[in-house]
């Protein structure tokens, strides 16, 4: 038994001076061409491997990735990919590959999946259909193919992520994770954003989400939520949600006012919450509304707390101008759109005029979801 000891011992001395002089080998030869790639690419495989093991953990890092990793990398268009963007994909391959290991392909069945996976074909066929029928006077970018297949791949990423979370949150518990993941880390950066000598330190540390509309009535909806339904909390995790809310309160109403999407979205949510909470106060509420309305005093106060006419014809006004240009565009197919991404080189072809400017080459974004699904997608779509 000692023999056998010494000769484990010998072994595990010479795998430990394997391993010491393969990292010194690979020190130097990495030192000589230093790059962010190498790490990078080790940190991957690292990931891989575990996400392999554990596919669910990739839930709560794609929200670590999305709020507090400002990577962009480049993609030879107008548009760069976030470390949210690569990671979705990465894990719909570790999922499947993770089902291949296990020998169990399986996925969760819901009513989302066939209207999900037919949009997603409508958005090939009008890019197919758009490329078949696109008028030769319209100048197109050499790339412009990577930037018709990148845009659909936002839609399907979306997608992925839905498919992802229902297939790998099961049960309260990964639900549950992943809302006190986004909560402390989305509220943490959205406070420190408000306190005096770390808002510029936490502008670097975060992604550009925390300057988008989403975002804020995604957090304000979960803190709310928290409060109001979750009586289990203690008063520290309390006293923590009432931060969030009041630090996304003066973000919405105060800092950004002149952008109605981000406090409109946010009291949209809370009152959502409050009428759920609160079914008695619903018909009071209602009726406060109705007689501020009859009087002629709401909409004139939220109209003039906008910017009112001067913020109306800074962005209100102009962005109608910018519809109907998309529209017009659009409406030679408007069966199946005008493909991915298709709308703006047909859009930037006649100059566009408003108020007292006039754009001889303008570059027309319709600023409207909505509007971006028709074009790219016609009707069917």
């Amino acid at each position: 038994m000692i023999a056998a000891l010494h000769k484990r011992s010998r072994q595990l001395d010479l795998l430990t001076a394997l391993v010491v002089m393969a990292v010194l080998v690979l020190a130097f030869l990495l030192g000589r061409r230093a790059s962010l790639l190498w790490p990078g690419l080790l940190l991957a495989g690292i990931s891989g491997a575990v996400l392999l093991a554990r596919p669910a953990l990739g839930l709560p890092a794609l929200i670590l990735a999305a709020l507090v990793v400002p990577l962009e990398f480049g993609t030879g268009t107008e548009v760069s990919l976030n470390a949210a963007t690569l990671l979705v994909p990465a894990m719909l391959v570790v999922w499947l590959l993770a089902m291949i290991v296990r020998g169990r392909l399986h996925a969760v069945r819901s009513r989302l999946n066939r209207p999900l996976l037919l949009f997603l074909g409508a958005s090939v066929l009008s890019l197919l259909i758009g490329i078949a029928t696109w008028d030769p006077m319209v100048p197109r970018s050499s790339n412009f193919l990577l930037v018709q297949l990148a845009q659909w791949a936002i839609f399907a990423f979306s997608a992925g992520a839905l498919w992802l979370t229902a297939n790998l949150a099961t049960g309260e518990t990964w639900l549950r994770r992943m809302t006190w993941v986004f909560l402390v880390l989305g509220g943490g950066v959205a406070i420190g954003r408000q306190l005096p000598g770390l808002g510029s330190v936490m502008e670097r540390v975060s992604t550009i989400a925390f300057v988008r509309a989403p975002f804020w009535a995604l957090l304000a909806s979960l803190a709310g939520g928290q409060l109001l339904f979750n009586r289990s909390l203690r008063r520290p995790a309390r006293w923590g949600l009432v931060a969030v809310l009041a630090s996304a309160f003066v973000y919405a109403f105060v800092q950004q006012q002149e952008a109605a999407s981000n406090w409109v979205g946010l009291g949209v949510a809370l009152a959502v919450l409050f009428w759920l909470r609160f079914p008695r106060l619903r018909w009071p509420v209602i009726a406060v509304v109705l007689v501020l309305a009859v009087l002629g005093i709401l909409v004139p106060s939220v109209y003039e707390f906008a910017g009112g006419d001067e913020e109306w014809v800074l962005s209100g006004s102009s962005r109608l101008v910018l519809i109907e240009r998309v529209l017009e565009v659009t409406m030679r197919n408007p069966i199946t759109g005008l493909g991915p991404a298709g709308y703006r080189p047909y859009a930037n072809m006649e100059p566009l005029a408003y108020q007292r400017a006039y754009w001889l080459q303008p570059s027309v974004n319709s600023h409207n979801n909505y509007v971006d699904l028709f074009a790219h997608g016609g009707i069917v779509g």
